[in-house]
């Protein structure tokens, strides 16, 4: 991450149209934050599965939740400490740059941090989609829904832009020390993560995560400056065919 912050700060940035370079090396580091916390919950799971009795069922679906719960807490701890990390490496930039100004702002890594959370979860979601699909077997076989898959994909896809907009409600809250947005981020990612063993009745769990998702978009889109003038006059020059002005 060093690397790719070192990558921007060399870069050109744009002071006349506010624009400036974010590193996709972030994206990527961001993934394995997720990756590394995805892989110590599940470490964590499979001890308590192969320490207790397989043949209760009841443990073992309570252990499922707890599995749940613990990744999604663990999944947050590890948004603090990358948003910890990257406080520290842009004071860093602050500190070399010669006007004293970082070339990223926090609210560009609180984006970029969001993203690439999100896509390393719906590349491993997928994955395990797509495993299941080569079968063998038929969905629906056996009077199941058959729209297991697309109600996954529809899933998948609301877990992304939710990780997107959680980002930037976290490292908000964080910057500003508003406890309680990060409080609402954890709850809504438990939520969330908990809705989904409303399933195989995928209404109960894909409505009020799209509900959800709505919500955080808004919150998350006045929290970076938003307002409803702006975005009036965003669909107004999208109706008549110009392109917004900077600025406007």
């Amino acid at each position: 991450m060093a690397q790719g912050l070192g990558t921007a700060a060399r870069a050109q940035h744009s002071r006349g149209s506010g624009t400036a370079l974010v590193p996709a090396s972030s994206v990527s580091f961001r993934a394995f934050f997720w990756l590394v916390s995805l892989l110590l919950s599940s470490l964590i799971w499979f001890i308590a599965v192969k320490a207790s009795d397989p043949q209760d069922e009841r443990l073992q679906k309570g252990l499922l939740i707890f599995g749940v719960m613990f990744s999604v807490l663990l999944q947050e701890a590890f948004r603090f400490l990358y948003y910890k990390l990257l406080r520290k490496a842009i004071e860093g930039l602050v500190a070399l740059s010669e006007d004293g100004c970082s070339p990223i702002s926090i609210q560009q890594m609180a984006y970029v941090a969001g993203v690439g959370f999100g896509l390393m979860s719906g590349a491993f979601s997928m994955i395990n989609l797509l495993a299941d699909a080569l079968g063998p077997g038929t969905v629906g076989i056996h009077g199941d829904s058959q729209l297991y898959f697309l109600t996954s994909a529809f899933m998948t896809m609301v877990l992304i832009f939710l990780h997107t907009f959680w980002g930037i409600l976290f490292f908000h809250g964080c910057e500003h020390r508003r406890w309680w947005e990060i409080a609402a981020v954890i709850i809504m990612h438990l939520t969330v993560s908990g809705l989904s063993f409303c399933n195989p009745l995928y209404v109960g769990s894909l409505v009020p995560s799209y509900l959800l998702m709505a919500a955080a978009a808004a919150w998350a889109y006045v929290l970076s400056g938003g307002s409803a003038q702006n975005l009036r006059r965003f669909l107004l020059c999208l109706r008549s065919g110009a392109s917004p002005q900077p600025g406007s």
